[in-house]
């Protein structure tokens, strides 16, 4: 399982840790904007991006706001309603068709008491998530679009299908100064 491979580049587990965990993984296809997530819904599932695209996104004063991409072996939690078990305001879509593997919460941390590696891994997948997150408020603060824009354009080649309206929402700027970014005028 390539998931396996990807889990032993961040840290390697014992062959029965393995086995337990393949036992919650199920594997979940999703057409081109599919929620995954729906806004007001608990989270109880920890998604890694297997190919394709999604989003954690967000409802303000009417507006579709993005806060988070994700891609090929990355982590899409909405970690907020994860960690309190509580209903968030935010929700997860599909952006391109995607394949993601579904862990179970809940099964995924009783599993922590009986294979503390499982829990170690999993605690480093959440550090390296955090770390993410704070990059992406820094960039906020400390960058301008311009920059952020072609931040985003070295992490992912799938920008050409991510739709404008998504990356400008993103970006925190209009479609208009995001057009005048991609001609080099912004």
């Amino acid at each position: 399982m390539e998931l396996l491979n990807f889990f032993d580049s961040i840290y390697k587990i014992s062959s029965e840790a393995k086995k337990a965990l393949e036992r919650i993984i199920q594997e979940k296809s999703y057409a081109k904007n599919d929620i995954i997530q729906h806004i007001g819904s608990s989270c109880r599932t920890v998604y890694i991006v297997q190919s394709g695209s999604a989003r954690i996104f967000y409802l303000k004063d009417g507006n579709d706001i993005t806060e988070h991409f994700a891609f090929a072996n990355d982590l899409i939690v909405r970690a907020e309603s994860l960690f309190t078990g509580k209903p968030t305001s935010k929700g997860i879509q599909a952006m391109d068709k995607t394949i993601m593997v579904a862990i179970d919460s809940e099964s995924l941390f009783k599993m922590y008491d009986q294979y503390h590696d499982i829990e170690r891994l999993f605690r480093l997948i959440f550090e390296r998530e955090y770390v993410n997150t704070i990059k992406r408020l820094e960039s906020l603060q400390f960058k301008t679009a311009t920059e952020r824009y072609h931040d985003l354009l070295v992490e992912t080649d799938f920008i050409q299908k991510i739709p404008l309206k998504y990356i400008a929402s993103y970006l925190g700027i209009t479609q208009v100064s995001l057009s005048r970014i991609r001609a080099g005028t912004g």
